[in-house]
């Protein structure tokens, strides 16, 4: 779920600060102390653009790896 804290907003917290207070954070784990997982910090606006920009992330990783989206 994208609305509320998750396993890893600690994690988000020190992202979005790190980042100079952007406007969101997405932060995806895998295999950390906490198990996979994914936190969301982001104002409405920029929640909005982060289903089109998972899936630009998703076709470079494919392209990048060789592998084809299942």
């Amino acid at each position: 779920m994208a609305t509320g804290p998750g396993k890893y907003d600690h994690v988000a917290t020190i992202a979005r600060a790190v980042a100079g207070d952007a406007d969101g954070v997405l932060v995806i784990v895998v295999g950390g102390n906490r198990g996979s997982g994914f936190s969301v910090q982001a104002i409405p606006t920029a929640a909005l653009e982060l289903p089109k920009l998972l899936r630009f992330i998703a076709d470079q990783i494919e392209a990048d790896t060789g592998g084809e989206a299942s």
